[in-house]
């Protein structure tokens, strides 16, 4: 039997979102499906969409008015014959082609004529009979878009691996796409550990708490774009728990929440070691959730990984670090999987309302709620009792980002906010 692979170490919050982006971005995804249009919502492409037509298919103006010859009202006052009215939806007819010193009577999303070269806002005209005054000139170009300056036709308008948005089902709706083909959702296994733990449904007992973490995880896991796939709750002991992870690494990606700390009874790591884990990190330097595990496990156990392992993250049993852990590590993880490209981090900024001192060393991720509005965003740190408190992060709209060698950030500084 070969020996089990090296354990990695505590690493950088940089350091560990670096690692699962990397792993993330090799992982094999599943089949394909197609679907609807508004199925395919929040679904990741598996297939490019091109343009089936130039867009805009005519020059298009983009103001109510009257369509000119730029040259025509070079000089304003200007008065032009109006020849006649052209509104969406209209093709522009032979009549309307303008000669120098006509105009055409234009509305938005109309087909500029054959002959006008742009658009007088109908602001600065009066119209008087047969004829308009143009009281403001304008250059070539203005107020109308260019055929095909959006897109031409065969262009491609969505890349195999964009994750569909509205404005994705929008685009794909105007090149007629009524269903598109999408990658099958990830199936990501989620097991909750530990012997105080009992069901949702269960009067706990006085050293004992619901089971809140399995559906915190499948919650996110939902939004994330993966189908969770609810597990027993493992019990603090060996033969068991063995049997459930075994189970969950038939899944696309296995999620513990517990077991992960140094305790007596925090044995997920022992059991991983035993089916013969690869072990990324087994810890990153952030608050709350330092105790994070990632690695991944072969599937036929016999210690040689490779593109068909099954990847995994030991998940800190507090909820709250359940919940920011999976935020930061495993959304990577599940967009891979589900065939989506890998997105940044990114945060932004919001001036404090209030102090906030902390300890150096750590990067941390704190409840906290950013207020104001428009562009007079404040954040503070929300009430809370620590890693086990969910009322504050149900309360909470972001997480503070407070950096590692920061020890006092006094009120009205700039700082980092991650949304929730």
């Amino acid at each position: 039997m070969s020996p089990a692979p090296p354990t990695a170490g505590v690493v950088s919050f940089e350091d560990a979102f670096h690692i699962v982006e990397r792993q993330a971005a090799k992982v094999a995804v599943g089949q394909t499906e197609s679907v609807d249009l508004l199925s395919a919502l929040g679904r990741i492409l598996a297939e490019p969409i091109s343009a089936d037509r130039d867009f805009p298919p005519f020059p298009r103006a983009t103001r109510d008015g009257y369509a000119v010859r730029a040259a025509d009202v070079a000089t304003v006052p200007a008065r032009l014959e109006t020849v006649g009215e052209i509104k969406a939806g209209d093709s522009p007819k032979k009549s309307f082609e303008m000669q120098p010193g006509q105009t055409v009577s234009i509305m938005t999303g109309a087909p500029l004529p054959p002959g006008a070269d742009a658009v007088v806002m109908v602001e600065y005209t009066a119209q008087s009979g047969n004829s308009v005054e143009v009281q403001r000139s304008v250059k070539t170009g203005e107020n109308f878009v260019p055929r095909a300056s959006e897109a031409s036709q065969n262009q491609m308008l969505l890349d195999r691996g964009t994750r569909l948005d509205h404005a994705a089902v929008a685009l794909a709706a105007s090149v007629g796409r009524s269903s598109v083909q999408v990658f099958r959702k990830p199936r990501i296994a989620v097991l909750a550990t530990g012997d105080e733990i009992v069901a949702i449904d269960k009067t706990p007992g006085p050293s004992q708490i619901r089971n809140s973490n399995t559906y915190s995880l499948a919650a996110q896991i939902q939004y994330a774009g993966g189908e969770a796939v609810l597990l027993p709750v493992a019990p603090d002991e060996r033969v068991r728990l063995k049997a459930l992870i075994e189970e969950g690494l038939q899944s696309d990606l296995l999620l513990m929440a517990g077991g992960v700390s140094m305790g007596k009874y925090d044995l997920v790591e022992q059991v991983l070691e035993e089916l013969r884990a690869e072990f990324f990190f087994t810890g990153a330097q952030i608050q709350p959730g330092r105790p994070i595990v990632f690695g991944r496990c072969p599937e036929n156990r016999t210690g040689v990984s490779g593109l068909h392992s099954k990847y995994f993250f030991g998940l800190p049993g507090n909820p709250v670090s359940t919940m920011v852990t999976f935020e930061l590590f495993v959304r990577p993880m599940i967009r891979g999987l589900a065939g989506g490209k890998p997105q940044p981090l990114i945060f932004l900024k919001a001036r404090l309302k209030s102090d906030v001192r902390t300890k150096t060393g750590l990067m941390r991720f704190l409840p906290a709620v950013l207020s104001g509005e428009f562009e007079r965003a404040e954040v503070e740190l929300a009430r809370w009792q620590g890693s086990g408190d969910i009322a504050a992060l149900a309360v909470a709209n972001c997480y503070l980002v407070i950096p590692p060698d920061r020890e006092h950030i006094p009120t009205g500084e700039w700082i980092s906010v991650l949304m929730r």
